[in-house]
């Protein structure tokens, strides 16, 4: 395990032990023998900034797609999002599913890769982007299975451990001022061209979920997770606030996913985050 996974583990704990310092004066919800469950459509429409890294046969040029969307109302084509939850006694199931498909022409080539193990080429030194257009299509499923560690019935603290699956495919065009010269003889990068990946990303993960009530009906929801597989590193927290009904709740929270794979691969320190509205319906 890296340093920066290991650092993030230790995060996800110190978090796990002050939610439970503060919930450590309530009871633990006494055992009910029944399933109760919970489903959750929301909506989140998050700004992202990364880098894709699009693998062409050696020789031709490799370029890497920055990528950085804040008006994402703009970009989106589709989407889709529901959350998901089972709960017996202390134990729980938990599923998340993301859908989101947008256009952007936010873009921009970032630098231009050749052969392996040579320095990467900067096209700005040598040429401008004139226009940079990128594709995104994705899907994230969740899933995982809770043990409750502290907290009443309506404000409990799960200790969680699950899988997360990332279905990505993106696609750039790009259109330069100029041809990119590349370090060896007779190589070159197109000024005008297009480049499409995709890639299936499975990451172990392990967190903690619950929620702190803070009035009434009021309540504070809260979630994290870090893990690692396909991915070098990902890691995922929310925090918000939340209203409670008789037939469910309603929340507004700030949701923050990350996503990091080695360098010969296709997502590069990669960051959707945004607010998310949701209504929960109990049952």
């Amino acid at each position: 395990m890296n340093t920066s996974v290991r650092q993030l583990a230790r995060l996800g704990a110190c978090i796990v032990l002050a939610v439970a310092a503060i919930q450590v004066s309530a009871q633990t919800a006494p055992p009910t023998g029944r399933w109760t469950y919970a489903v959750t459509p929301y909506l989140w429409l998050p700004g992202l900034d990364g880098t894709f890294k699009y693998g062409l046969p050696p020789g031709s040029g490799n370029p890497d797609v920055s990528v950085s969307e804040k008006n994402v109302l703009e970009a989106i084509d589709a989407f889709f999002m529901i959350s998901g939850e089972a709960r017996r006694d202390r134990w729980s199931l938990f599923g998340d599913y993301i859908y989101l498909k947008l256009s952007t022409s936010n873009s921009a080539v970032k630098a231009v890769n050749f052969n392996p193990g040579l320095p990467a080429v900067d096209p700005f030194s040598t040429t401008v982007n004139r226009g940079t257009a990128t594709r995104i299509e994705g899907s994230v499923l969740t899933l995982a299975g809770g043990l409750q560690l502290a907290g009443a019935a309506d404000a409990p603290l799960d200790g969680i451990a699950g899988l997360r699956y990332f279905r990505i495919r993106t696609s750039s065009d790009w259109n330069l001022s100029a041809a990119v010269a590349g370090p060896g003889p007779r190589q070159s990068f197109a000024a005008a061209g297009s480049a499409s990946r995709g890639d299936d990303l499975w990451d172990a993960v392990v967190g903690a979920r619950g929620r702190v009530r803070v009035a009434d009906r009021w309540y504070v929801p809260y979630y994290v997770d870090v893990g690692g597989g396909s991915s070098k590193l990902t890691w995922q927290a929310l925090a918000g606030l939340g209203y409670a009904f008789s037939w469910g709740d309603i929340s507004l929270s700030y949701r923050y996913l990350f996503y990091d794979q080695s360098n010969d691969k296709l997502m590069q320190d990669f960051k959707f985050k945004g607010g998310m509205l949701g209504a929960t319906f109990r049952f």
